[in-house]
């Protein structure tokens, strides 16, 4: 509960629990409530009979050192509310299990260029009200375009699957929603709070739902002779989770407006698109869509009531926010920054409060990589780390206060746009979180100074990590790095999972994941890092090389640190939501978790799990 008396809404997850063979035994680990995390203890079973106890001080995994291949287990929470049972679970072979997809058959541009699919984006939701997670995939052509590159695009589509690979159903946008980063930002959450998720995208005419249901007038075809689509109608669209079915459609706004209004006239900055879902009211979740960050930016707030989309702000730069013109970043996040139970969208180096005003501007301007957390553990509060486009530029890689917008940390560039950051705390040796960044083209430098920082701006020693994602994947408390081994001709490369080792001032391997890719070029996105089952630690997804399925790999290494699962921290859980905006940004919760473990504040805000059994 916040200051206000509201308590959120999240989901009511099952136990997740989750059973994988290794060379030592039968490795386990399953899900813990926010609600019994200060109390519950658990008991293990193997085959009908009870083999370990986990107390109130434990985390929940255990290695069963007699386990077999064939085993069976169940885990029985025992909380003030009584006794649960976990589904029965058997024992996967690996640390990883397969999602089958259906890959979509290949196409024929206009002017006769063939493309084929491959699986991007996802996002997760549960649409069938069991508490399980299933998966929403985009399906990326292979002719998609950043909207500065002419050329048409193949369609884009939105599958969901269940964790198993059931298809349940296949929305086509249609040809008059271009395929690229920055169009399609897809928002999966229980928006009602009746413990199904929706689907919030933009639509256009000839978009076809999970029905089979047209919106608009399909026989449109709005593409120029460059690729871009800037006439015809713009739609919202609210979808039904379970069914795919177009439940609510309304206008896009803001609309495009004159031409050059967003400033350019070919379709490059008029079609930058961002979204998040944030809880306005403190209670429930709203979807928040927005348009244009170059120059003008105008974010539109929607709550779902009723199956209907109903406009609760509109914050725009052109009328009552002008310090919010040209601050947006290639993301956003959300959080709740002045710690008033209400959640801010952070859009670059703007912040919006809850009722739509504008909290402050840092006035620093558009950047690719954005970070919100707890990074700088003497500074109360959340942090902001960006990374600034703009060169020369006085704080070109910078740490802000998030409340107030006050400058913690900053280094000036000078000649070059810095396109990668990230902050995460993964060396013992400096409190609070590490900052790293360079230049995409550059392996190791920032215009020349350095870009390996403390969260007080001294520089550390060693080569820069790769700064892509950040993960929790081994047993401690600090994060690891999520990336790939990048192979230029095909613009992907196979996912990895590294250790900063601050002894050897290296990185060690922990996984190659032979067989798979990562998305979105050099980024080296997986296409989903999200806490998905299990305990506090994340799972990561990425495609196999043909796409015929989603790999989800999971730890295997015991963890004596309890915490409850991540999505139940909805900082953390809303950033799953947004993780597939535009330049992909990793999930970061609302409060410190790392190796200053005395530091560490477990918040246990009472909170409403909804399921809709």
């Amino acid at each position: 509960m916040n200051e206000q008396g509201k308590i959120r809404r999240l989901e009511d997850l099952d136990r997740g629990l989750i059973a994988i063979k290794t060379e030592t035994g039968v490795f386990l680990s399953w899900r813990i409530s926010i609600e019994e995390f200060d109390h519950a203890e658990y008991e293990i079973y193997r085959d009908g009979q009870l083999i370990h106890h986990i107390d109130r001080t434990q985390n929940s995994n255990y290695l069963d050192k007699e386990g077999k291949v064939d085993s069976l287990y169940v885990v029985r929470a025992i909380t003030r509310n009584g006794v649960e049972e976990s589904n029965q679970v058997s024992v996967l072979d690996q640390n990883y299990f397969d999602i089958p997809l259906d890959k979509p058959v290949d196409g024929i541009t206009p002017n006769g260029e063939p493309y084929t699919y491959s699986a991007n984006d996802l996002s997760v939701g549960d649409v069938t009200g069991d508490g399980r997670y299933e998966v929403f995939v985009k399906w990326y052509p292979s002719n998609a375009k950043d909207n500065a590159h002419t050329g048409y695009t193949g369609h884009t589509y939105l599958d969901c699957y269940t964790l198993e690979g059931e298809k349940l159903w296949r929305i086509d946008l249609g040809p008059n929603i271009r395929s690229g980063a920055h169009y399609t930002q897809f928002l999966v959450y229980d928006f009602d709070g009746d413990g199904v998720s929706e689907l919030i995208c933009k639509t256009a005419d000839g978009t076809i739902d999970g029905q089979g249901n047209v919106i608009g007038d399909r026989s449109k075809d709005y593409r120029n002779e460059k690729g871009f689509i800037l006439d015809g109608p713009e739609y919202l669209t609210l979808f039904d989770g379970r069914t795919g079915k177009a439940l609510d459609t309304i206008d896009y706004k803001p609309d495009r407006g004159v031409p050059g209004s967003w400033g350019d006239h070919d379709g490059n900055r008029i079609d930058r698109y961002l979204a998040g879902v944030a809880y306005l009211n403190g209670e429930t979740a709203s979807a928040v869509v927005c348009r244009g960050y170059y120059t003008r930016a105008v974010l539109v707030a929607y709550d779902v009531v009723d199956k209907k989309l109903v406009e609760r702000w509109c914050a725009d730069s052109d009328n009552n926010m002008p310090k919010l013109a040209g601050q947006g970043a290639h993301s956003l996040s959300v959080a709740d920054v002045d710690n008033d139970g209400f959640d801010e969208i952070i859009y670059g180096s703007a912040v919006v409060d809850h009722d739509g005003s504008l909290l402050y501007s840092t006035g620093f301007g558009h950047g690719d990589a954005l970070h919100v957390g707890d990074f700088d553990l003497d500074n109360p509060g959340l942090e902001i780390f960006m990374t600034h486009e703009e060169s020369p530029h006085e704080h070109g890689f910078e740490l802000h206060d998030a409340k107030t917008g006050k400058v913690l940390f900053s280094l000036p560039s000078d000649g070059e746009d810095i396109g990668r950051g990230v902050a995460a705390d993964i060396d013992p040796r400096f409190k609070g979180a590490q900052l790293w960044g360079y230049a995409p083209e550059e392996s190791n430098r920032v215009a020349g100074t350095e870009a390996f920082y403390t969260s007080k701006g001294d520089p550390i020693e060693g080569p820069i990590p790769p700064a892509n994602f950040v993960i929790w994947w081994d047993g401690d408390l600090g994060r690891e790095i999520l990336d790939h081994d990048f192979d230029p001709a095909i613009q992907a490369g196979v996912g990895t999972i590294m250790k900063w080792n601050w002894e050897t001032e290296q990185l060690d391997l922990l996984l190659r994941a032979d067989g798979t890719l990562s998305n979105n070029g050099t980024k080296g996105n997986p296409n989903l890092q999200a806490d998905l089952f299990g305990d506090w630690r994340e799972e990561v997804i990425w495609r196999l090389e043909d796409s015929s399925a989603l790999r989800v790999f999971t730890t295997t290494d015991l963890s004596e640190h309890r915490l409850y699962t991540l999505m139940h921290d909805s900082q953390y859980r809303v950033a799953i939501a947004w993780q597939n905006v535009a330049y992909n940004q990793p999930p970061h919760p609302s409060f410190y978790i790392g190796f200053d473990q005395s530091a560490m504040q477990i918040p246990l805000p009472k909170v409403k799990l909804v399921r809709k059994k």
